[in-house]
C-alpha cells in the first residue's frame, strides 16, 4: 500500500494562493492555513532526518509514539458527543492499516493501544509491517493475569497498566494489584509499565518501590482555552467534563526529575487543545523520553517533522533516561 505523501506537496504548494482567501474563511479555517504554512515550509523531512529514538530494557523505541485512541474510537471530546463515532466512522480497517504504514515510513515504530486493537495490529504485521505494539492491560480485582496473557499472546512488545486503572487501584487502596501485575508482566517476559493521570501513582510506586520498567504519565500545560476550571475536582478520572488530564503540570516535571525510569508522557496535546509544536516541545523540555500522541493518516507526516525538528535542538534539565 502507497502512502498518500502528496496531500503535503499539494498544501505546500497551495499555501500562498489560499492566503487570498482566507478572508471567505471562519476563524477556524485561518487557524488551519496559517499552522499549514508554518509547519509546511522549515520543517526537515522525516526520510532524511532519522526519527531519534531510545530504549526501554533494551527495546528501541521511537521518540515520537503512535496512540491508539484515534483507531479504536475512544475520543476525548468534551461536549461533543458524536466525536467517538465518527472516528470510527472514518478509521475503516484500510484506513488504519495505512495510519500504521506511514507512521513507519516516517520513522514511528510502536503504538501503543488496547488489547481489542490487536487483530488489526496482527493483519498489519501478516502484510509484512513491523510496527511495535505497546499493549495497555486492565486488570480486574479478581484476575489480574488474563489481559496480560491476552497482550502476550497478541505478540505485544512490552505492555502496561492503563492510566485510568492505575489511577483507580491507588485511590481506593488497591495498591497489591497494582504490584502483582506490574510483576506478572515481567514474569512473562515484557518489561513493564504504570499508567496514570495522577501524580499520586508515579509516587507510591517509587516508595513501595514496585520496580515498574518504565511510566506512562500525562503531561500538558494547562492555559489552553478548555482546561480545568478553580470549580473543578483534581481528581482526572472523576472529572465528567473531559477536558484535562494532568492535573498539576508543574509538580509532575519537578517529580520526575527524580525519577530514574524511562517515561511515555502521554497527552501531551491535551487531546487535541494544544498545537504539536508547542505540545511536543513542553512534554520533551520538562523531562518526556517519549510522547504518545493520537494521529490520523493525515497528521502523521507533519506531527513526524515536528518531532525531529523539536528533538534536534532540545534543552532540558532532566537526563535521557530511555
Amino acid at each position: 500500500m502507497e502512502p498518500k505523501i502528496g496531500r503535503r506537496r499539494f498544501l505546500q504548494g497551495t499555501a500562498s494562493a489560499a492566503s487570498g482567501l482566507a478572508a471567505g474563511f471562519g476563524s477556524e479555517e485561518q487557524i488551519l492555513l496559517a499552522h499549514l504554512g508554518q509547519s509546511a515550509n522549515d520543517a526537515p523531512n522525516p526520510l532524511a532526518t532519522p526519527m531519534p529514538r531510545g530504549a526501554i530494557k533494551g527495546v528501541e523505541i521511537s521518540r515520537l509514539i503512535c496512540g491508539g485512541n484515534l483507531i479504536g474510537g475512544w475520543a476525548h471530546s468534551r461536549d461533543l458527543i458524536y466525536v467517538s463515532r465518527l472516528f470510527k466512522e472514518y478509521n475503516t480497517d484500510a484506513k488504519i492499516l495505512e495510519t500504521l504504514h506511514l507512521c513507519e515510513q516516517y520513522g514511528v515504530n510502536s503504538i501503543i493501544t488496547n488489547p481489542v486493537s490487536g487483530d488489526i495490529i496482527n493483519r498489519f504485521w501478516a502484510e509484512g509491517g513491523k510496527i511495535q505494539w505497546i499493549s495497555e492491560v486492565h486488570p480486574r480485582h479478581d484476575d489480574y493475569k488474563t489481559t496480560v496473557q491476552q497482550a502476550v499472546d497478541g505478540g505485544a512488545t512490552m505492555a502496561y497498566l492503563q492510566g485510568v486503572v492505575g489511577d483507580r487501584l491507588v485511590a481506593d487502596n488497591q495498591f497489591d494489584l497494582l504490584a502483582n501485575t506490574v510483576h506478572y508482566i515481567q514474569e512473562c517476559g515484557l518489561p513493564a509499565g504504570v499508567g496514570a493521570h495522577a501524580l499520586d501513582v508515579v509516587i507510591a510506586c517509587e516508595e513501595a518501590d514496585v520496580n515498574p520498567d518504565f511510566y506512562v504519565k500525562t503531561l500538558h500545560p494547562d492555559d489552553y482555552w478548555s482546561a480545568r476550571r478553580p470549580d473543578q475536582p483534581e481528581e482526572v478520572i472523576r472529572n465528567p467534563h473531559d477536558n484535562f488530564w494532568c492535573a498539576h503540570p508543574e509538580k509532575t516535571i519537578a517529580c520526575m526529575k527524580a525519577v530514574e525510569k524511562p517515561w511515555i508522557a502521554f497527552k501531551v496535546l491535551a487531546a487535541g487543545a494544544v498545537p504539536p509544536r508547542r505540545g511536543f516541545k513542553y512534554a520533551f523540555e520538562n523531562g518526556a523520553d517519549f510522547i504518545c500522541v493520537g494521529m490520523f493518516d493525515f497528521q502523521v507526516a507533519d506531527d513526524a517533522d515536528i518531532a525531529i525538528r523539536v528533538l534536534s535542538g532540545l534543552e532540558r534539565e532532566r537526563p535521557w533516561r530511555g
